[in-house]
């Protein structure tokens, strides 16, 4: 009897078992499949615990495959239609198999949770499947440099959430597609940032539709297609562009007079088409680094004095253009001018470059030209060249100018760190740091380089550390980096080999080699600005630190596993409890990470369990991991509260992690009451809260990582970003609209309390984002209109009435905001050597003169452009800090006049920020104002204080 309990017990646990672990199985069965039809699989693809026993380039939540990276690992044969069984998929990275052919299944169009599909360098083919776009969560759609063939399926603009798309360097062909009311098209992707298409067989017009104001566009990549038609009028609508490259293609007619408006462009390429007219003018494109219109028919012209006006030019190539005349000495005085190519032209006279020519000048090729003469006297010693000209053919001048002597690549390479190297062993390569390894080889090709001086090696050496900060950040095992053979090629791409050196060993392994391909593939490294869009074609590996991997079966190999089975049938009763309590640790390990608060305890003042939208609890070890132990190199900020780090998470995405010291830390009660308010809030103007850590009594907030600092370094000079007018008046729209969406959108409202240039983050595309909620109240009784609280806040920017009172309300937010709003016209902290820039605007102010008599304290870096609508600027701002409370407008009010402001400047409110940026002694009136003569102080304390503590 006792034996048939044992048995039906067994029985029992065994049916569990089956029933817990039947969608790991599946996705197993998938991994299976997928063994099956390739080869080079990894060594450890073993077992049938794909999750438990740690397969190579497999993730997993929850005991589900989350996560599929295999870059670089020699992978070859088809993709199996069974991969739309993995539910849970995020990310799937097959990248630099060459040996992965075939189609792109159907089926991939059921992974409903993938938001990165990233196929780059594989041997792919057949056309892209229409269910792509039935992905709704996709981000990133990377399937450069395959086979692909056939045309660009519409259905993608279904894909909403999608900002990177990059089909370059196919065999694509057929239109671009466009929405007509019954079928999708690309111009539905509000949210895209990049379009790279470049390298395939597209032909048509480029449809008008495709662009519009309202979309987030900072790369259009369409060289080397079959293009035909006018570049469309609607380009010029797209305010946030940075890069256009619309070069060999079929174009023809003039180019649009409004491109004049895309005052972001950095990079502009509109070389060998057949564009006719005249030549456009681009003095509106300020920031404009390289321009190449070479190979067109546009009307005979002088070279225009606006090209003198281009300051920040690097690179002007107009070969074959019809360009006459004389050349006018201004225009090799660009200050950063590197390059200037006008061969092949009608360009007359002497030519004078002149003594005050840039520094960095390092071409001038004028060949084939009608000059008859050169002045030596400008001291010019780089590279001339005026073959083809009169002055060489005519008189046969034999100097070095008169040969041809252009070089499209240079000798760079990596130098080593001060060491020796020593003798290596064949295909081992000794790197910077003298160590003999078998390097991880590519080839870097950046599409749209802001530069065209190959010799200069500074710019290396920041891309080298830029990419060795990035394998750092994300842990890989990366000793060192090395950059050889600078070459312009015929895609005027800047190819750049890279070789990455493993660490600890003389080779990576497979998880090793997978980590660096993904990092890269999944444009997770950001290079330097002036290096603009990147691909990298990475070379086969063939020294991994493992064995070889999987082989099909063999019959000895079944002859042995039956064998073997009979042994295990009689350790299967054990095996049985073993595992069911393993997988009941499974189940707790999983219920705690999809209920975040399982663990927390009401006994300790905590409150009931925390009601959150959309930010989810973090392990200690999870952010210990992310943040490299809280390595002292990820230490992004510092305050009072605790220290912040960036962080990568296991998915890729980069956060700030706030970590509380021991004596800030608030009771529990009081975390739970911050980390529930700020899940509440959404808004592309407020930083949104990932996540937190309550456990290992710590307290932690997770926010998305915002690149480029506060608004307060970019103001003092300290991040290096130039904030032109229109760039500050983007982010007073930016920080307003944050600052309205919590007053009036928020539910319930939320008043910030703590509004400073310290507090307002500027992203990728310096887009201003409120941040940092330690001090936000939620708003209170409608009837009263106010909540009496103690006072805190940071001195300078506080509202007087609720010093005085201690009734806080939303016009609190309004007054510093008004504060911010002042210190963006003029950079200077609002008290500063006992000056408060309240009174000091007010003390010079004079509305009878030109910028209200303000000159002298405006910030000099923005008195180089008109500065449109500033006087209104200055009115709303001094509203905002108006002594009471009801005499100030609401946010709401404060947004639409920005709004009106900006139009008058000649911008679009909707469109997106720009990227890659005697002392006074007031008289005393009686008034008890706040604000001493010290300097910034933070006050967080009872009424009335006793004592303030700088900050």
């Amino acid at each position: 009897m006792m034996g048939s309990r044992v048995q039906v017990f067994l029985l029992v646990i065994s049916i569990q078992i089956l029933l817990v672990a039947a969608q790991t199985n599946e996705d197993f069965a998938v991994l299976k499949s997928l063994k099956d039809v390739w080869d080079n699989t990894p060594r450890n693809w073993e077992g049938s615990d794909p999750c438990g026993n740690g397969w190579v380039g497999i993730q997993c939540t929850n005991s589900r495959v989350t996560a599929i990276t295999l870059g670089s690992i020699g992978l070859t044969g088809n993709l199996s239609g069974d991969l739309q069984l993995l539910s849970e998929l995020q990310i799937l990275d097959l990248s630099y198999n060459k040996g992965l052919t075939g189609p792109l299944p159907a089926s991939i169009g059921s992974l409903k949770k993938l938001t990165n599909l990233i196929l780059v360098g594989c041997g792919f083919s057949g056309p892209i499947p229409s269910a792509i776009g039935s992905l709704p969560r996709l981000l990133i759609l990377s399937l450069t440099s395959n086979s692909f063939t056939g045309p660009i399926p519409p259905e993608i603009g279904h894909l909403s959430n999608l900002f990177w798309l990059d089909l370059a360097d196919n065999m694509l062909s057929g239109r671009l597609p466009v929405s007509d009311g019954t079928t999708p098209g690309l111009d539905m992707l509000v949210n895209m940032k990049h379009f790279h298409f470049g390298k395939n067989q597209l032909a048509g017009t480029i449809p008008p539709k495709l662009f519009s104001p309202n979309m987030s566009l900072i790369h259009v990549l369409f060289e080397d297609n079959n293009f035909s038609g006018s570049i469309p009028s609607t380009l010029g609508l797209v305010q946030s562009l940075e890069v256009l490259r619309l070069d060999r293609n079929l174009l023809t007619g003039p180019v649009p007079s409004n491109l004049n408006n895309l005052v972001h462009v950095s990079e502009l390429y509109l070389s060998n088409n057949q564009l006719s007219g005249s030549l456009p003018n681009l003095t509106g494109m300020n920031v404009l680094n390289y321009v190449d219109m070479s190979n067109n028919t546009f009307d005979e012209s002088e070279i225009p004095l606006w090209f003198s006006t281009l300051q920040p030019l690097t690179t002007l190539k107009m070969e074959n253009t019809q360009l006459k005349g004389q050349v006018p000495v201004s225009l090799f005085s660009l200050p950063l001018l590197q390059t200037v190519v006008l061969r092949n032209n009608q360009l007359n006279g002497t030519l004078d470059v002149g003594s005050s020519h840039s520094d960095q000048l390092q071409l001038i090729d004028f060949q084939n030209n009608f000059i008859v003469d050169y002045d030596e006297g400008g001291g010019f010693k780089n590279k001339l060249i005026l073959a083809g000209n009169p002055i060489c053919r005519e008189t046969g001048q034999t100097k070095t100018y008169c040969d041809i002597q252009q070089s499209n690549s240079t000798s760079y390479s990596t130098p080593q760190k001060n060491c020796v190297p020593s003798g290596c062993r064949i295909n081992q390569i000794s790197s910077p740091n003298c160590v003999c390894a078998y390097p991880y080889t590519g080839n870097l090709s950046f599409r749209a380089p802001s530069f065209s001086d190959l010799g200069n090696s500074s710019i290396y050496t920041s891309l080298e550390e830029s990419l060795m900060n990035s394998f750092r950040l994300h842990q890989l095992p990366v000793d060192a980096v090395s950059l050889s053979n600078p070459t312009k090629n015929a895609d005027d791409y800047l190819v750049l080999r890279l070789e990455s050196f493993p660490s600890g060993e003389d080779r990576f392994n497979r998880t090793g080699i997978s980590a660096v391909a993904f990092v890269l593939s999944n444009q997770t490294f950001k290079p330097p600005h002036n290096f603009g869009p990147f691909v990298f074609n990475a070379n086969s590996y063939g020294y991994f630190a493992e064995s070889t991997g999987h082989h099909k079966s063999s019959n000895t190999g079944i002859i042995i596993g039956a064998a073997a089975g009979g042994s295990v049938l009689l350790l299967l009763a054990l095996l049985v409890g073993i595992y069911a309590f393993r997988q009941k640790r499974r189940a707790e390990i999983a219920d705690k990470q999809n209920n975040p608060f399982a663990a927390w305890d009401p006994r300790k003042d905590s409150g009931d369990v925390p009601q959150l939208k959309g930010a989810r609890s973090f392990s200690f070890e999870e952010l210990k991991k992310c943040t490299n132990s809280f390595s002292e190199a990820n230490v992004i900020g510092s305050g009072g509260y605790g220290q912040v780090y960036k962080g990568v998470l296991h998915s890729g995405r980069l956060v700030a992690v706030k970590r509380a010291q021991r004596g800030s830390m608030q009771g529990g009660l009081e975390f739970k009451t911050e980390i529930e308010l700020l899940s509440r809030v959404h808004h592309k103007n407020v930083v949104s809260l990932v996540g937190f850590c309550f456990e290992h009594d710590e307290q932690m907030l997770v926010y998305e990582y915002i690149p480029n600092g506060s608004l307060k370094e970019s103001l003092s000079g300290k991040s290096g970003i130039r904030l032109d007018w229109t760039r500050r008046l983007r982010i007073a729209i930016g920080a307003a609209r944050g600052l309205q969406y919590l007053h009036e959108l928020a539910n319930p409202p939320i008043i910030h309390r703590d509004i400073k240039t310290n507090n307002i983050l500027l992203d990728e595309r310096l887009t201003a984002k409120v941040a940092d909620f330690g001090l936000s109240k939620l708003m209170g009784d409608p009837e009263k209109g106010h909540v009496t609280t103690q006072v805190k806040g940071t001195m300078g920017y506080m509202d007087p009435e609720y010093y005085m009172t201690q009734q806080l309300t939303e016009k609190s937010d309004v007054y510093s905001f008004g504060v911010v709003m002042l210190e963006l016209i003029t950079a200077r902290q609002p008290i500063e050597k006992g000056k408060y820039i309240v009174r000091e605007v007010k003390q010079y102010m004079d509305k009878t003169k030109l910028l209200y008599n303000l000159q002298e304290i405006l910030d000099p870096s923005i008195l180089v452009t008109p500065l449109k609508g500033l006087e209104k600027f200055v009115d709303l701002a001094l509203s905002c800090v108006e002594d009471a409370g009801a005499e100030r407008p609401k946010m709401g009010d404060v947004v639409k006049e920005i709004e009106n402001i900006m139009q008058i400047a000649g911008l679009n409110p909707n469109a997106d920020s720009a990227s890659t940026s005697s002392s006074y002694e007031a008289v005393s009136k009686g008034y008890d104002h706040p604000y001493s003569d010290e300097s910034l102080f933070v006050y967080s304390g009872t009424f009335p204080p006793s004592k303030i503590e700088p900050q």
